[in-house]
């Protein structure tokens, strides 16, 4: 078991390592502090809590952080786990240190409806306090390697769910911030739990080989020396094997086992300057084969997280790959510690530039008209994905999510360029808007004073959640009855295609219970509108309330039926058994009548089914459901519906309908005639009809033996491609 001495021996070394003349006594005293609230906590493996604030602020001084860093590290657990207050804290270790814990404290005393919208509230509050400091997050990230490193006490389920999410936020979140070191382990330590199989393949690998890999890698790293050393350069060269979670990803994208990969090995080449970087790559050119294609330059043109180094992929004389990396002491510390490194908080003010935290503002503003999900689903386009750079036509370079379109360029530059966009040119040629960019491509915007403002279909083809946003934000303030128009049809749309009837929505009792599972609209039409301009979905909202719909109505229809004359007598059972039956039907307290079967709603075996009687017809049978007999429970009609029931044994065929919607294509009501075909059931009447916007809907009369058959061919036709949905038919 680890010990606190230990840990606290650790910590105190890495502070007198990296930050000398740190104030030794006040980190004392933060440890006794933090020590004393969590001394009736203990961790998973039975250790004292307090190792594990010791080893996130031994962390966090390893990245080169200040004293304020290392005491909110030492007592950033205080307030969520303990009877620790800000105030407390403000008051013994100063205003900026309580700060940086409230600022990583999570929200655990609030009340999320969803799990995801709690995530989201904690990296809301994350990325604002982070705008403000960035030691905040740098915290948040040690805290999360700490307990990554520790992982194997939790439980399986625990264990599953911090790996995901540190894959979806943390290790994307280190190398948005240039922390390549700790991203590399945060995703080898996920990477353990979440495909351990996997894991172990490729470990036991790269050790058996390791000697192998080990003396290819000195006779590589001897050569690039030598040259350098001949020609005058001082430099640093040491090579690695790639770490492990990258040979995984590698081994899918290529589709090959380990043993098939070759391009595992990276070379490091560190020097003075800037010119030597140029230098060095010359003779690594002309050392080994260079492989075209894979150049890059971030020295002259950075990535957004500051990274700098030039990377170049060439072939030694064995054949075998390697990737070269090429930079200046400089860029190597921000390389390993990123935005840690390059930001030293001079003379303790804690502050950054405009430029260094545009992003993290960026994304405070994208999240404004998000719900819980697609806010986690932006981050990960706009900050974890790859960039492409592109220039503006006066040469200012723009940094997108990887395949952009104009569309995303247009609403990097400003809402109102979007807001006026009615086309581009990419190089000078005149481009779709839909065209994804490259790297270097110079993009100008036309607009017209006279735009009628963005197209709905945007929304779909932008790629960055800043263009979405404003797009939305556009609609939203612009086209409210539009929005509440469109947003109603997609709505009803979604409700028609579950299943759930659309007469739920004129219940006011049921509108004020479902609205308050959304939270966030007082009325229909708040909600309608939300669709409307893409701020919620249709699909989303009548999945969250889809429950709540499927029980009022269940309940109102129970209730209906304790009203209902047609409700079982207790001799009726017995009646019924011994009655005679036709086609198929046997009819309460009459027995021997003509029967037909309603056309509105072509009832088959395994319905639940009402009969009317008719004036001359006999009993017409109706689908319990059907619109034409939900009138039964009224006094002018209850006493010509009586109660009937499917006679068991009769096989003999049923007519019936469905509708199916679908996606208009050429070939479609060849596929449906197929499956109805090969389903071998007799097709009366088969025909299609094109409805606006790309849809169609067709119609299919034919026969079976009961519900159960009918069920089957639905099943078949839903698996048609562009078969939408379906319904049973109402004439």
């Amino acid at each position: 078991m680890e010990t606190f001495e230990q840990h606290y021996a650790d910590m105190i070394k890495a502070v007198g390592e990296h930050l000398p003349g740190a104030n030794k006594a006040l980190i004392a005293e933060a440890v006794h502090y933090a020590n004393t609230k969590h001394r009736y906590q203990k961790r998973k493996d039975g250790s004292p809590y307090i190792i594990h604030p010791l080893a996130v602020a031994q962390i966090v001084a390893e990245m080169g952080l200040d004293i304020d860093a290392v005491l909110g590290a030492l007592l950033h657990d205080c307030i969520e786990d303990t009877d620790a207050s800000h105030e407390e804290i403000e008051k013994l270790f100063g205003k900026t240190v309580a700060e940086l814990v409230e600022g990583v404290t999570k929200l655990t005393r609030a009340n999320f409806s969803t799990s995801e919208q709690e995530q989201m509230e904690n990296l809301r509050k994350m990325f604002m306090a982070m705008s403000k400091d960035i030691r905040v997050v740098l915290i948040k990230i040690a805290d999360r390697l700490h307990n990554m490193r520790t992982m194997q006490y939790q439980s399986p389920d625990k264990q599953i769910k911090k790996c995901k999410e540190t894959m979806d936020i943390y290790a994307p979140l280190a190398h948005r911030l240039g922390m390549q070191k700790i991203k590399w382990e945060l995703e080898d330590l996920s990477m353990r739990y979440l495909v351990p199989e996997e894991y172990e393949k490729i470990t036991s690998y790269l050790q058996a080989h390791k000697e192998q890999d080990e003396s290819f890698m000195r006779t590589i790293q001897a050569k690039i020396t030598e040259r350098l050393t001949s020609v005058g350069i001082k430099a640093t060269v040491y090579g690695r094997i790639k770490h492990v979670y990258s040979i995984y990803r590698k081994m899918l994208a290529q589709g090959k086992a380990m043993d098939e990969l070759y391009d595992i090995y990276a070379f490091r080449v560190i020097v003075d300057t800037i010119p030597d970087c140029y230098n060095v790559l010359g003779h690594v050119h002309d050392l080994f084969n260079l492989v075209p294609g894979r150049f890059k330059d971030y020295i002259s043109t950075p990535k957004p997280n500051m990274y700098q180094s030039l990377h170049t992929t060439v072939i030694g004389s064995q054949g075998i790959p390697f990737e070269v990396q090429i930079r200046t002491w400089q860029m190597h510390e921000t390389a390993e510690y990123g935005i840690a490194a390059h930001w030293k908080y001079k003379q303790g003010s804690g502050g950054g530039s405009e430029k260094d935290f545009e992003w993290v503002r960026r994304l405070l503003e994208n999240q404004q008209e998000s719900d819980a999900e697609e806010f986690v689903q932006s981050l990960k386009i706009d900050m974890f994905d790859d960039e492409v750079f592109v220039y503006t036509p006066k040469g200012r370079i723009v940094s997108l999510p990887a395949g952009s379109t104009p569309i995303d360029f247009a609403y990097a530059i400003h809402s109102g360029v979007g807001n006026a966009m009615i086309g581009a040119k990419v190089n000078n040629r005149i481009t779709p808007i839909d065209a994804q960019l490259k790297n270097g491509d110079i993009v100008e915007i036309l607009t017209s004073k006279t735009a009628r403002g963005p197209s709905r279909d945007w929304l779909t083809i932008c790629q960055s959640g800043q263009a979405r946003t404003k797009i939305k934000q556009w609609f939203k303030k612009e086209k409210r009855e539009e929005n509440i128009v469109h947003g109603k049809a997609s709505f009803e749309a979604e409700m028609k295609r579950v299943g759930l009837p659309l007469t739920a929505l004129q219940d006011p009792d049921l509108e004020a219970q479902v609205l308050k599972k959304l939270s966030s609209y007082d009325t229909w039409d708040d909600m309608y509108a939300a669709i409307g301009y893409g701020g919620l979905t249709a699909t989303k909202a009548v999945g969250r309330i889809r429950d709540d719909i499927a029980k009022a109505v269940k309940a109102q229809s129970a209730e209906k039926a304790n009203q209902n004359p047609l409700r079982m007598r207790p001799d009726s059972e017995a009646a019924l058994r011994n009655r005679h039956a036709v086609n198929g039907v046997i009819v309460e307290d009459i027995d021997s009548c003509m029967i037909k079967f309603a056309k509105c709603c072509t009832p088959v075996p395994g319905d639940a089914i009402v009969g009317f009687i008719t004036k001359g017809y006999g009993v017409s049978i109706h689908r319990a459901d059907c619109p034409n007999a939900q009138n039964r429970d009224d006094p002018r009609w209850s006493a010509r519906w009586v109660r009937v029931r499917w006679a068991a044994e009769d096989e003999q065929p049923f007519e019936t309908t469905l509708e199916l919607d679908c996606l208009t294509r050429d070939g479609l009501l060849l596929d449906v005639a197929t499956v109805m075909t090969t389903a071998r059931v007799r097709v009366k009447e088969l025909f299609g009809k094109d409805l606006p916007g790309g849809r169609s809907t067709f119609t299919v009369r034919f026969e079976v033996k009961n519900v159960a058959e009918l069920e089957t061919i639905r099943k078949k036709l839903l698996n048609i491609r562009d078969v939408t949905g379906s319904r049973r038919g109402q004439n």
